[in-house]
């Protein structure tokens, strides 16, 4: 939820930097980012943390 309320905050094609520690955003930010039409840009691991980097899509 704070996610998606984060999203709703940015322009049409600005690009938000997510780092979380639950492993289960790996499956849970693609389908997020797939289902509302934004990009994901980017996903990794930096020492155990999950790093993903979402545009936001049109609204």
């Amino acid at each position: 939820m704070m996610l998606h309320n984060r999203v709703r905050e940015l322009a049409e094609g600005e690009v938000l930097c997510i780092r979380a520690t639950d492993p289960s955003t790996q499956r849970d930010i693609p389908k997020f980012c797939h289902f509302l039409g934004h990009d994901l840009l980017e996903q990794g691991v930096e020492e155990e943390v999950f790093v993903y980097y979402i545009r936001k899509g049109v609204s």
